[in-house]
């Protein structure tokens, strides 16, 4: 007797989630769960993503809560399903993502900053073999810059650059691992991790399962 997706789940998103699940990403990429936007899709699931400096104590597969470095880079990993697809998406699956990092405060004055960020996008989907028009469409995203300056008791604290990127595609097919790791990679860059080869871990955590969109959750 075969084992198929629980009731009410499409076999695509099915797929979908156990191609994540798959996925082994570097260590300093640690991942958790966490409630999926509602309203925009039947059928979700969301992934909260750190860039720490380092591997957690303890063996590989251990629990990392207690893991006290600052995130070098944060972000968020969305998959949508749709099974009767939307226009503006010009497919069923929608992958949405944010990534955030603080940057040194010279970078602020780079004209070219915003053009540099968003080139990162494209460069980590084509380096996971995702081109566009082959592996992904209706590509989309802002990428945002904030400077912040301290005054009064804070004064001497130093500026900092706050970046994020959002970026959105549709992917060609329900195997979405491949972008997982080019989002990961993404957040990597960001932060300013190198692009090592080594230093490669299975995820530890396992997702719960999909979740039906009932009300919206807010970024």
């Amino acid at each position: 007797m075969t084992s198929g997706p629980p009731t009410g789940v499409p076999v695509d998103f099915a797929a979908a989630l156990a191609d994540l699940r798959r996925q082994a990403l570097r260590t300093e990429v640690r991942l958790t769960e966490i409630p999926a936007p509602r309203r925009v899709a039947p059928f979700s699931v969301a992934l909260a993503g750190d860039v720490l400096p380092g591997p957690p104590p303890g063996p590989a597969g251990a629990d990392d809560h207690d893991h006290d470095d600052e995130p070098l880079a944060t972000g968020r990993f969305v998959v949508l399903h749709d099974p009767a697809g939307q226009e503006a998406w010009h497919g069923t699956f929608r992958v949405v993502t944010m990534v955030r990092a603080t940057l040194e405060p010279e970078m602020a004055a780079d004209p070219l900053l915003a053009d540099v960020a968003w080139s990162w996008v494209g460069e980590c989907l084509q380096a996971a073999g995702l081109e566009p028009g082959t592996g992904t469409v209706a590509e989309g995203g802002t990428v945002t810059r904030v400077l912040s300056q301290s005054y009064g008791a804070l004064d001497g604290t130093p500026d900092a650059v706050d970046l994020e990127i959002r970026a959105s595609w549709t992917p060609v097919d329900a195997k979405l691992g491949t972008h997982l790791r080019a989002w990961a990679a993404l957040l990597a860059m960001a932060a300013g991790v190198p692009p090592l080869p080594d230093g490669v871990a299975a995820l530890t955590r396992r997702f719960t399962g999909p979740s039906r969109q009932r009300h919206t959750v807010g970024p």
